[in-house]
């Protein structure tokens, strides 16, 4: 199993609604993509304030190292990088992904 974690930096002036299709998007993957297990995701709420900017995240699940591999290259999550580049604060560090 490979846990997939993204943090996103996005903007402050994207309508929730654009938020809000990004991440269905991003959950219909599960559908589309063998080996995509699942896809949970959201805006940061911890009370704690050390996010250093990163508001949203997304967290996946994939059977293998083989089934993630095929995801980072599939059409569908070329349209989905997409969405969510347009999102995306104007930083060098505006993602942040760990796999394990």
């Amino acid at each position: 199993m490979i846990s997939h974690i993204v943090l996103l930096k996005c903007r402050a002036d994207i309508a929730e609604q654009q938020l809000n299709t990004m991440f269905c998007a991003l959950n219909d993957l599960v559908d589309k993509i063998p080996g995509l297990q699942s896809c949970t995701s959201g805006s940061n709420c911890s009370p704690e304030a050390i996010n250093r900017g990163y508001n949203h995240a997304f967290y996946m699940q994939f059977c293998s190292e083989q089934s993630r591999d095929a995801y980072l290259s599939h059409p569908e999550h070329e349209k989905v990088k997409l969405l969510i580049a347009d999102v995306l604060e104007n930083t060098e560090d505006n993602v942040l992904v760990v796999d394990f």
